[in-house]
């Protein structure tokens, strides 16, 4: 069945998913299946807009179109480092349309960092804002292979940052109509498969150096789908609050799965605890996608009842484990299930998940999604009865390529055809999958492991603690010690937790050490940092 929308693009609501194939087929979808409605809402008090999805189509192919007269070419690589606003997926759609490859950075990142991935991606293009420029001066110094360097905002008088081009975000933007009016058609003499390289997403480096991740337009595309297949049950008017980073693993797949459902995505800039409440009343929000500490904001923001957040049905929370207490007290206070899934940016982002329609394991990150295998093996990579601990492996069309220029880690990391996540898991007898701890974040003391996530629950159920973190420290006596971190609402003082921690944990698992701090170090996307706890106890 076809019509035509007041733009002039023809609407065919019965393209299905299974001709997708790379990523602008998401945004095709999204337009072709749905029809124009606004589907993009920016939520910033300084600017506040709204596009429709025909128009966001329009631009990233005014934008494709611009790039390729500048001299971006299919297979070249293009940061994109930017606050979430609409120009991020807009340049996502554009990069895309060339055939060209994404590198999201986080602008969290400091000038190091992002030196190291411009030049070990060897990216031709930047696409950024104006308040970054004075960060980028100093990270983009002897990065050999960038030309081009597209601001969004005012640039002001700089017209080359070292010895790219700087080019303001509008003026690249091509303004023959023919190009708008074809934005749904792929672009002519370029060719793109689905094996292509889409992404190189790089690791947040917390095990060294960070690794760029070769994900495929296919490996994107058939996560997206699996994804939505697990939350099939969504509400028919969905109305989705984006404020996770689009510029990292779990942000991109909750923006993917947003074209295929046909949900309104209210984009906030950052997150923003009573920004979060303000739009979930304005806007009759329906659900969110967070991290583990954006919960834990919302749970102990004070005056959460001047908000009228009847609208939100359910929340999703990946990237990090999410404490049970936190878990309970915010379906308490907020009236909404979280489904707690499990991912990582080398499988594109989700390995496992809860369905609205499936029964809830608190603790548990839910079943495989479709078209995904994981198992739980050990040393020998064997795999694992029921209940038995060992490191969680997976196959999908999912999985990365490998990481971009590192074939010894690719090999490792992709041997025997699993990818080895380095996470240690459990399965249930009704195949509910779930997470004890990293692999290298295991505690040995005397001999006896200790996983921390065991540790940080019991702490976290006491009424004191806000969130704990749990490591292990050097010990001559036992090999290791456990350390917790500890942030309080209330005053308690570390003898209490002991008790607290013994009458529900052997002796040798509870803390010989804690310390209260008043936040814990995170990442760009808000996981704890557990590498920078433990740099204060190595010599």
């Amino acid at each position: 069945m076809t019509d035509e929308t007041d733009s002039g693009i023809i609407v065919d609501s019965t393209l299905t998913e299974d001709k997708l194939k790379i990523l602008p087929d998401l945004s095709r979808f999204n337009c072709l299946h749905f029809g124009s409605f606004t589907s993009l809402i920016y939520d910033d008090p300084q600017e506040v807009k709204s596009y429709t999805n025909i128009q966001l189509a329009q631009e990233a192919a005014r934008l494709a179109a611009g790039l390729h007269s500048l001299g971006v070419q299919q297979g070249d690589r293009v940061i994109v480092i930017m606050q979430n606003c609409p120009e991020v997926p807009i340049a996502y759609q554009a990069i895309g349309r060339l055939g060209a490859q994404i590198i999201p950075v986080l602008p969290l990142l400091k000038p190091p960092e992002i030196h190291y991935i411009a030049v070990n991606s060897g990216a031709k293009a930047i696409i950024t804002s104006d308040l970054l420029l004075p960060l980028l001066q100093h990270a983009l110094k002897d990065v050999s292979t960038l030309r081009y360097v597209i601001v969004r905002g005012n640039p002001g008088n700089i017209q080359t940052l070292d010895h790219a081009e700087v080019h303001p975000y509008q003026s690249v933007l091509a303004t023959e109509p023919e190009i708008a009016q074809t934005a749904l058609e792929p672009i002519k003499d370029i060719v793109i498969r689905p094996e292509d390289t889409a992404v190189i997403l790089y690791t947040s480096g917390t095990t060294g150096r960070p690794k760029g991740v070769e994900l495929t337009h296919n490996n994107l595309v058939q996560n997206a789908l699996s994804s939505h297949s697990t939350s099939e049950s969504e509400p028919a008017q969905d109305v989705q609050l984006g404020i996770l980073p689009l510029a990292h693993a779990f942000g991109i797949v909750a923006l993917n799965v947003i074209y295929l459902t046909g949900a309104q995505l209210v984009m906030q800039p950052r997150f923003d605890p009573q920004a979060v409440l303000s739009a979930i009343q304005r806007y009759h929000v329906s659900s969110f996608a967070g991290v583990p500490a954006m919960f834990v904001a919302l749970l102990y923001t004070p005056d959460t009842d001047k908000y009228d957040t009847s609208s939100l049905q359910y929340c999703v929370s990946g990237s990090a484990p999410l404490p049970m207490a936190v878990l309970k007290g915010f379906e308490q206070k907020f009236g909404c299930r979280i489904l707690e899934g499990y991912g990582l940016s080398e499988a594109s982002a989700v390995l496992t998940g809860h369905a609205l329609d499936m029964p809830q394991r608190p603790g548990s990150v839910g079943k495989p999604v479709k078209g995904v295998e994981v198992q739980v093996v050990d040393e020998n990579d064997q795999p694992l009865p029921v209940g038995e601990i060992g490191e969680v492996v997976a196959q999908g069309p999912n999985i990365m390529r490998g990481y971009y220029n590192m074939p010894e880690d690719s090999s490792s990391a992709l041997r025997n055809g699993w990818l080895h996540t380095g996470d240690m898991g459990k399965f249930d007898e009704d195949g509910y999958l779930y997470i004890v701890e990293r692999k290298k974040d295991l505690i040995i003391r005397g001999g006896f492991n200790i996983y921390p996530r065991d540790v940080e629950e019991v702490l976290n159920s006491h009424p004191a603690v806000v969130e704990s973190a749990v490591v292990g420290i050097p010990s001559e006596r036992m090999g290791e010690d456990v350390m917790a971190y500890v942030v309080r609402s209330t005053p308690v003082d570390a003898e209490t937790l002991m008790v607290h921690c013994r009458e529900s944990l052997a002796n040798y698992k509870t803390p010989s050490r804690i310390e209260f701090v008043d936040n814990l170090p995170r990442n760009g996307v808000g996981k704890i940092d557990k590498k920078e706890l433990r740099k204060k106890h190595v010599n």
